[in-house]
C-alpha cells in the first residue's frame, strides 16, 4: 500500500450563503484546493454530502460536481454516512491513492442547509436517526444528545458548567478563524443562560445549520516530495459503525464506534493517543466533545468534564481540541465537516494557522461522526519535510 500525502486544501467561508448554489460552493472549495496544490487535473473525485436531495432537490453529485469543476469524464462518486460523509469522502480518496488506482484523488465535502426552513432542515437531519424507533416518535438530535448528556451526568457527575465549557473554548478558537460562521467569543454564563432546547442542552451547546464546502487533494508521497516544501501524510485511517438507535446500545454515556475507529487509526499509524499533539473532533453538541475525548483515550471515562475546566483542551493546553472552533463556532454543513477537519489539521501541521496555531504541532487526529455516534471516521496525520 502506498503512503498517501495531502498536497492541497481548500475551504470557503461558511455561513448562510443565500446567493450561492450547492454546486457553486463545492466548486469554489475545489478550486481553492487546486490552487494550493498547484494541480488542475485529478484522476478521481469523491463527494461527501449527506442529503443534497432533501436540502436542495439535487442528487447525482457525481455528475454535477465534476461537470462544473471542468473535470468532465473523471470518475466521481458521492458517498454518504450522515454527518460523517466528509470523513468518509477523505477515507475513500485515501484508498484510491493507497491502492494505486489514482495518483491525484480529490475529496470534496459539501452541504447547503439554509435553503429550507427549520422544520424541513430538522426533518432532513432526522433521516440520520432510526426512522422507525426514533424519528417516527418525534425525537430529534437535540433530544437524543440530551439523553446522552443526562446519562453522562448521572453516571459520572458531569456538571452543567463542564457541559458548557467546550462551547466557550471553541468560540474562543473560532473567533480567530476567518472561515467560521460564528467567529465570536461567548462566556460560560451566556452558554448556561441561552435558550433551552432539550434539557440539559441549551442553544449555545448546539452546532448551527450551515452552508459550506471544503476540499483536500491526496497523492502518493513521491508526488508530495516533488513539491519541495513541507507536506502532511495520512498515516492512519479508522472507520467503525454502531447501532443506529440509542435504545439498542449497551449504554448512553459512551461512543463505541468512535473508540473502535480511533483504535484502528492509531494502530495503523503505529502510534498511541499520547503521540498526538491536537485533535479536531465532532462537537455537534457540547456533550459530544466530552464523550469523544473519553472514547479516543485523551482522558479516562468520566474525566472529560474536569479536564476541560482545567484547560487541558484549550489552545495552549496539553491536548488542544478543535483549534478551528469546531462545529460549534466554525459551523456544521454536515457533509463538509469531516473534510474541513482535515483542512484544519493540515493547516496546523504546516504551521499556517495564524493566531490559533498549536505550538510544535507534528501529529494530528481528526474524528468525524454520523448521527448519534452510529458511524465514525478517524484519521491520523503527520507533518513531514
Amino acid at each position: 500500500m502506498k503512503e498517501v500525502a495531502v498536497i492541497g486544501i481548500g475551504m470557503i467561508d461558511w455561513g448562510e450563503l443565500w446567493e450561492k448554489s450547492l454546486r457553486t460552493i463545492a466548486v469554489e472549495a475545489a478550486l481553492k484546493c487546486f490552487a494550493d496544490a498547484g494541480v488542475d487535473k485529478v484522476d478521481t473525485i469523491t463527494i461527501g454530502c449527506m442529503s443534497g436531495g432533501l436540502f436542495n432537490n439535487q442528487e447525482h453529485l457525481g455528475s454535477i460536481v465534476p461537470d462544473y469543476l471542468g473535470q468532465r469524464f473523471v470518475p466521481a462518486t458521492r458517498v454518504e454516512s450522515a454527518c460523517a460523509s466528509g470523513g468518509l469522502a477523505v477515507r475513500s480518496a485515501f484508498l484510491e491513492v493507497a491502492s494505486g488506482m489514482a495518483e491525484y484523488a480529490l475529496a470534496i465535502g459539501v452541504e447547503k442547509m439554509t435553503d429550507v426552513d427549520g422544520g424541513e432542515a430538522t426533518f432532513a437531519l432526522a433521516t440520520a436517526a432510526d426512522q422507525d424507533y426514533e424519528a417516527f416518535h418525534g425525537i430529534t438530535f437535540p433530544g437524543l444528545y440530551a439523553m446522552m448528556a443526562n446519562a453522562h451526568m448521572f453516571k459520572y457527575g458531569t456538571t452543567l458548567e463542564q457541559l458548557a465549557q467546550p462551547s466557550v473554548k471553541n468560540h474562543f478558537n473560532g473567533s480567530m478563524n476567518p472561515h467560521a460562521q460564528y467567529p465570536f467569543k461567548v462566556s460560560l454564563e451566556q452558554v448556561m443562560n441561552s435558550t433551552k432546547v432539550a434539557d440539559p442542552l441549551r442553544l449555545l451547546h448546539c452546532s448551527p445549520i450551515t452552508d459550506g464546502a471544503a476540499a483536500v487533494l491526496l497523492a502518493p508521497v513521491e508526488k508530495a516530495k516533488e513539491m519541495n516544501k513541507p507536506y502532511v501524510v495520512i498515516t492512519g485511517v479508522g472507520h467503525a459503525s454502531d447501532t443506529i438507535a440509542l435504545a439498542q446500545r449497551q449504554d448512553l454515556y459512551s461512543l463505541k464506534a468512535v473508540e473502535v475507529a480511533a483504535q484502528r487509526a492509531l494502530k495503523m499509524s503505529g502510534k498511541t493517543i499520547k503521540d498526538v499533539d491536537f485533535a479536531e473532533v465532532h462537537d455537534c453538541f457540547s456533550i459530544a466533545e466530552l464523550m469523544v475525548m473519553e472514547a479516543i483515550g485523551v482522558v479516562e471515562p468520566g474525566q472529560s468534564g474536569a479536564a476541560v475546566m482545567n484547560g487541558l483542551t484549550a489552545l495552549d493546553g496539553d491536548f488542544p481540541i478543535n483549534p478551528s472552533g469546531g462545529l460549534k463556532s466554525k459551523g456544521h454543513p454536515v457533509g463538509a465537516t469531516g473534510v474541513a477537519q482535515v483542512c484544519e489539521a493540515v493547516s496546523q501541521l504546516r504551521g499556517e494557522s495564524g493566531k490559533r496555531q498549536v505550538k510544535n504541532a507534528k501529529t494530528a487526529l481528526t474524528q468525524n461522526m454520523g448521527g448519534s455516534g452510529a458511524s465514525s471516521v478517524v484519521h491520523i496525520l503527520e507533518a513531514r519535510s
